[in-house]
Formats: C-alpha cells, structure tokens, sequence
C-alpha cells in the first residue's frame, strides 16, 4: 500500500457498515471530540471509494474521528468544508482487516505515561491545566489528579509505571503530597495481604497525620500549629476540615500543653488530688483498671421532691393501668414521656461528691468532639500506697513539724508517660538481648504462664505466648501410644511454682526450678505450639523435615487400626494393600469377606498378629499409610527392629529419638515403657 491519503470534505465521508467499532464510550469521544476541535484530525481516516457517487467515501477505519468532526460541524466549530484526511482502498476486501487490525491492537497507554506527558506540555509549552484539560477534552480537577500522580514518591511511581500497581492504588498514595510518607509505606505495604487494598493504604498515610476536624487540631488551633512550624498537606478533594496536618509530633505536644494548663486550672479550682490528661476523647480501659470509680453521696431529696415524686410515679402507674394491652394514643403518649423525664430528673441525679472525696480523687482532662479541654464525668480513688513500717523506733516520737512533706506527685501527660515507658522497656530488653540463659528462662516462663493460667493473662507484659492452635477436627479424641505419651509428659511437669498468686512470685520460683524442670517446660511449651497440617498442604514438608531430623521409627509409635484406618477406606483398598503384603493368594483368600470383618483381620495383619512367612510379616510391620510416613521416598522404608538404628537413603537414622526417649524413660522407673517393649 503505496498511496498516500488525499483531503476530502467531510460532508462526502459516511460510515462503512463494515467498520467493526459498534459501540463507543461518551465520555471517551468527548475527550477526542475537543481535542479534534483543538488539534484538527491528526491521524488519516481510512475508505473505500462510493460506487456512482464520485468524490464520495464510505469510512471503514475511523468512525468515531468521522463521528466527532460531523458533531463539531453541526455546531459550527468547524466549517462545512472540513477537509478530512483519507487513505483510499482499492480493494474492498481489505476493509474490514484494516479495521478490525487498527482497533484490535491498539494499546492503551500507561497511566504513567499519561501524567508525565501532561507535566511535559505544561513545563515545555508553558501551558496551564485548563489549558490542556481543554486540548484534551478533560475536567482541569481529571488534569491535576494527573499532575499530582506525575509527583510521586519514585518507588511508587515506577510500579505504576511497570505495571505493578493499579492507577487506583497510585491515587490512593497520591492523597498525600508527602513524597517520603508515600515511600514509607510503599515499602510497609510490599508483600503485605492487603498492599493493593485502597482504603487500607489511606489508612496507613493517614496514620501518619492528624485532619484538620481532628480534636486533637481544633484543640491546637491552625495557627498556633502553623506558628510551630507544621505543615498543612492539602489534594484536590480536601477542604478547611479535611486538610491534613503532616506534623503529628506538632500536634501532640501543643495538645498536651493545653491539657496540662487545663488540668493545673481544674485542679486549683476543684481540689482533686490528682488531675491526669488524656490527648483523645476518651479514657482507654488500661489506665483506669487498677483505679477504683468513686461513687458519691446520692443527693437527699426535699420533702416536696419526695411527694412529687410519689405523685409522678402514680400517674404513670395509671396511665399503663388504662391503656392495658392497647396502643397509647398520641396524646398519652407524650404525656407518659413527659412524666417519665420529670421522673428521671428528680430520681437520677448526680451524686454528690464531698470536698474529702475530691481530695482523694483522681480526675481525667479529655477533648471534647469540640476541640475543647474536658472533665471527664467519672473520678476514680487510686489505692492507698502501703507506709513503709518504722526502721528505728526513736523516730516514733517525732513531731508533725519534723515529718518530711509529702511530694506533690508530677502531673505527665499520657503520651509522656508511655515514651518513659518506652524507654525502660529498652533498658530491660537490651540486657534479656546481652544474656541468652536469662532470655531462655524468661522466654519459657512468660509461654508457659500464660499457658497454664486462664485468668490474669492481661498482667503479663510480653505477647510471647505458647498457644495451641484450634484442633482440625471438632471432638477428636487421640488413643495413640504418642496421645498416651503426651499426657505423662504433661503430668510429670514441675507445677510447684504455680502456686504463687502474683507473677513476680511465680517467675521467682519457675526460676529456682531445676534445669531438668524448666527444660522440660521448654520443651512442653513449644511442642504444643505445632499446627496439624495434612500431607500436601502448606508446611507439612517442613513438619516432616522435623519427623526425619528427630529420627522418629513411627512404626513403633502408630499402627493402623479398623478404627483409626481401615474401616475409613475402601474394601478394594484393603485388598490391594493385602496383595503387597502376601501376594495375590492372600489377597483371594479374604475377596469375600465383610467389609467390617475385613478391617478387623487387616488390623491383626499389619500388628504383625497374623501367621505368616517372615518376610511378609516383615512388611507388614513396615507398612504405614503415606500420610504417616516422615520419609517422603517411594518405596517403603526398611523395618526398625529393638534398638536397631536402620540407616536411610536421604541419611537419615530412623531409631535415634525413639532410642533417646526410651532411656529417658528408664532413667526414671528402671523399665522399659509398654509401648516400647511392646513394639519392641
């Protein structure tokens, strides 16, 4: 195809019912349509000439440019006599190829692309947003959404421009102008459940700042906070309340200086003996559980409130005597609403709190919705600190006068107070990190503490715990020598230290245990920790790795039974199972056999209970359900017999754990343990 196109008017250019393009999208061909009536048509259409019309051309391939220049006509954008460039064919049967090839492989551009170039025309041409929202047929708030996604952090920037991430998940970094919060939580987010989630990573920017309808801002003020240096982020769908303060340190500290000049003020006035502050709207449950609520006087009623209250109590008694099971009109209605708020009012009032109370109390200065410092409605008693006991008895007749004054305990706000706490905590876990016997016996304690005790979890500071995971299966219960084995280990711990009440005293003598004691602990605590996964699923490799690094002969631990086994597979199953074992003659001689009475002579076989040749029996005793096994090879592995240690081919030595466990057994009672000899 050689020929060039040639410029027809656009009255003489129609539609091909051959163009395959059938459907369109409005929005789309607004934005195509203004840039036409911008740039002109850049890009030629193509047609096939119209038979006895000449000069006359049906469009095969750009419909929908076609479709824009007629509308901009009849509008009188363009003249009449547009002139259109066309390719003509001279072959009709290349049309709707031509068509179908110049919309079929078509590729979209990268939302990247899109905003560079948008950042492009404006610096390089010195156009403005409108400018090229209006070339491009586009909303100047679309353009600026554009521009902002030009000025993303690099990380983000370049996974939207690889594909990594979808234009939805870039605008939702995009809603901070903070390059390096965006950075922060793009490298938070990587590999995370939910690092396409939206809302979730509008959530983890937002975490990094304070909205400006936030109490803790309207507490601080704007301008106080942009006077201290506070930078205020805004993006095109925020206003003067949702605008975001990126300096959260700002914040805080100005919101706690007011709350502590608001608490000096409360506690002047009021008499409390301690007024604490809380830089949220509420008072979190952990800082008032060790306090006590204080509960005032109840508010003695005047003789005349005591008679109107009788007399309100006796109305409504008998309006719900009147109406009996009926609806109360509208009328009674209201007026049983009105007796019952006057009710309230003389009956719930606040009880009064004495000037001793408040001398013993403890009060809270929250925020209120409003911005504004705030009593909080409950007071609390702290408890009574123990007086220490008198050293020398020539101090006991000390005067008033010569007794030290008591200190005025320093107000802190909370946040300070959970930075201290902060800090001594480093100072612990530097020295538990420098001291791995220490960090050993503290790590096993805080597992099995918590492990051992179903109240008072809350008291201990660590999340370290040694929980057992939900069993796969509801109500299962275990007959196996391991399930028998397990209940002895159980049994033989050292419980003594669990007999003290607080967990200082507990902790004190978990660590006065022997070695044998707190190892054994150890041992208990991490076992129970372990997942039932089944064969094939995620992790039960690594739990047969442990099977194999551990040596465990499971032949000498499980055997199957009708119960455990056999009875839960098929009567053809076991047969074939039968033919492995003693061939195609053992396998006849049981063919007709009940499937109940099947799974009970299969039991008895693979117990190595039945008479047969030995090498037979040999594998009988070997046999184990794939699931069983440790040993992920194909063929079975050779039998264990006693203390025999029965090298395998990947190098591992089936026997060893089972061996160690043996003489850890007898150590104890002189014996051998019935499973074992009995397997033996």
């Amino acid at each position: 195809m050689t020929q060039l196109p040639i410029l027809v008017a656009a009255s003489k250019l129609t539609k091909s019912p051959t163009n395959v393009r059938k459907t369109s999208d409005p929005d789309a061909d607004a934005q195509l349509e203004a840039n036409i009536a911008e740039r002109g048509i850049i890009q030629n259409l193509v047609g096939l000439p119209v038979a006895r019309k000449k000069g006359h051309y049906r469009i095969t391939a750009g419909g929908r440019r076609l479709d824009c220049v007629q509308r901009l006509i009849e509008a009188g954008t363009l003249d009449a006599d547009y002139l259109v460039p066309v390719l003509v064919l001279a072959d009709a049967k290349d049309a709707i190829e031509i068509s179908l090839s110049e919309n079929f492989f078509r590729l979209a551009m990268n939302p990247a692309e899109a905003c560079r170039a948008f950042q492009d025309i404006i610096e390089t041409e010195g156009k403005t947003p409108a400018d090229v929202a209006k070339r491009f047929g586009l909303t100047e708030r679309f353009v600026l959404g554009r521009l902002r996604l030009a000025s993303l952090a690099q990380p983000v920037f370049d996974a939207l421009a690889a594909g990594e991430i979808s234009l939805d998940v870039a605008i939702a970094y995009a809603s901070t102008s903070d390059i390096e919060r965006q950075a922060a939580v793009f490298t938070q987010m990587t590999g995370n459940y939910y690092r396409n989630n939206v809302g979730e990573i509008r959530r983890q920017l937002a975490s990094f700042s304070y909205r400006a309808n936030d109490p803790r801002a309207l507490l601080v003020g704007r301008d106080a906070y942009i006077e201290a240096g506070g930078r205020i982020d805004r993006d095109l769908f925020s206003d003067a309340d949702t605008e975001a303060w990126l300096d959260t340190h700002i914040v805080d500290q100005l919101a706690e200086e007011k709350l502590v000049e608001a608490a000096a003020i409360v506690r002047e006035r009021d008499g409390f003996a301690e007024v604490r502050i809380v830089s949220a709207t509420h008072i979190p449950y952990s800082d008032t559980y060790e306090l006590e609520p204080l509960r005032g006087d109840p508010v003695p009623l005047t003789d005349a409130e005591e008679a109107r209250q009788v007399e309100l109590e006796a109305a409504i008694a008998a309006i719900e005597e009147e109406s009996g099971d009926e609806e109360l009109s509208e009328e009674e209605e209201s007026r049983l609403q009105s007796l019952e708020s006057e009710l309230s009012a003389i009956a719930d009032r606040v009880p009064l709190v004495s000037d001793e109370q408040r001398s013993q109390a403890v009060a809270y200065i929250v925020i209120g919705q409003d911005g504004s410092p705030r009593l909080h409605e409950q007071l609390y008693i702290a408890p009574a600190a123990e007086e220490p006991a008198d050293e020398d008895e020539g101090d006991a007749g000390a005067s008033e006068e010569d007794a030290p004054a008591t200190p005025t305990k320093a107000m802190i706000s909370q946040r300070l107070a959970d930075e201290l706490a902060m800090m001594k905590t480093e100072l612990i876990a530097v020295h538990v990190a420098g001291d791995p016997l220490f960090a050993i016996d503290l790590g096993t304690f805080l597992m099995v503490d918590a492990a051992s005790r179903s109240r008072d979890v809350w008291a201990i500071p660590s999340d370290l715990r040694a929980t057992a995971p939900s069993p796969r299966v509801a109500g299962f219960v275990s007959e196996t020598r391991a399930a028998s084995r397990w209940s002895a280990i159980e049994e033989g711990l050292d419980r003594s230290w669990l007999d003290h009440e607080e967990i200082e005293g507990r902790y004190d003598a978990f660590c006065a245990l022997a070695d044998e004691s707190r190892a054994a602990w150890l041992g208990w605590a991490i076992a129970r920790t372990l997942h039932a996964v089944p064969a094939g699923k995620a992790g039960s490799s690594f739990l047969d790795h442990l099977g194999r690094k551990l040596g465990i002969a499971v032949a000498h631990w499980w055997r199957p039974t009708a119960r455990t086994y056999f009875d839960r597979i098929s009567k053809p199953t076991i047969l074939s199972l039968f033919e492995d074992i003693g061939g195609s003659e053992l396998r006849h001689r049981y063919a007709a056999a009940k499937k109940h009475d099947l799974a009970a002579s299969a039991e008895r076989l693979f117990a190595g209970d039945m008479i047969m040749e030995a090498d037979g029996k040999e594998r009988a005793l070997a046999w184990l359900p794939p699931q069983m096994r440790f040993d992920v090879a194909d063929d079975v592995p050779a039998v264990v017999r006693g203390e025999e240690a029965v090298p395998q081919p990947d190098g591992t030595v089936l026997g060893t754990g089972d061996a160690q466990l043996g003489e850890a057994d007898q150590s104890e009672t002189g014996e051998t343990p019935p499973d074992l000899a009995d397997a033996a």
